[in-house]
């Protein structure tokens, strides 16, 4: 008997066999809202550099100070958890709703260090350390923040979107 789990990224198939051993294995889906190339050809796979400029699209919807806009950069299914909220955010109204508080801040980040993996033509991960600039709205007292950072990125519809986003306070060192 097979079995196939679907996840965001892959099928695994699972056989149970009659001796009662289990084997997996894993091949990757092509989701339907993942975009397609034209018949005959190979999508060709986005640059490191190309994937590097999603953080600055972002960071400058962040300074319109418009919650909306930065979270049309979100996918509808994405999921964020934010590094100035211990709410896990699941849609679209949670997204925008932790933006309308964040912005408060006119946050301005930057990034320190970035490892950018280009998994195919339609997903990436960059991951690293940025440290944001936050000022107080009621003091107008300015602070650094350094933080640790996962955007994970599906290319839906001809568009890059972020679908996972974590970002966590940086711990001291130890």
């Amino acid at each position: 008997m097979q079995r196939h789990i679907r996840t965001r990224a892959a099928v695994v198939t699972v056989a149970l066999v009659a001796a009662g051993a289990v084997t997996v294995g894993v091949s990757q889906a092509a989701p339907e809202h993942r975009s397609k190339p034209a018949a005959g050809q190979a999508a060709a796979k986005p640059t490191k550099k190309q994937i590097a400029a999603l953080f600055d699209g972002w960071n400058k919807a962040l300074q319109t100070g418009d919650s909306k806009k930065v979270a049309a950069r979100y996918a509808s299914d994405a999921v964020l958890l934010p590094t100035a909220s211990p709410k896990i955010r699941t849609n679209h109204a949670e997204i925008v709703d932790y933006f309308d508080h964040f912005l408060l801040n006119k946050p301005k980040g930057e990034k320190i260090r970035s490892v950018i993996n280009v998994l195919d033509s339609n997903s990436a991960i960059d991951a690293g350390l940025y440290v944001f600039q936050l000022t107080d709205p009621k003091t107008g007292e300015k602070k650094d923040v350094e933080a640790r950072y996962t955007y994970e990125y599906e290319k839906r519809g001809g568009k890059w979107l972020i679908v996972n986003h974590h970002s966590s306070v940086l711990p001291a060192a130890s």
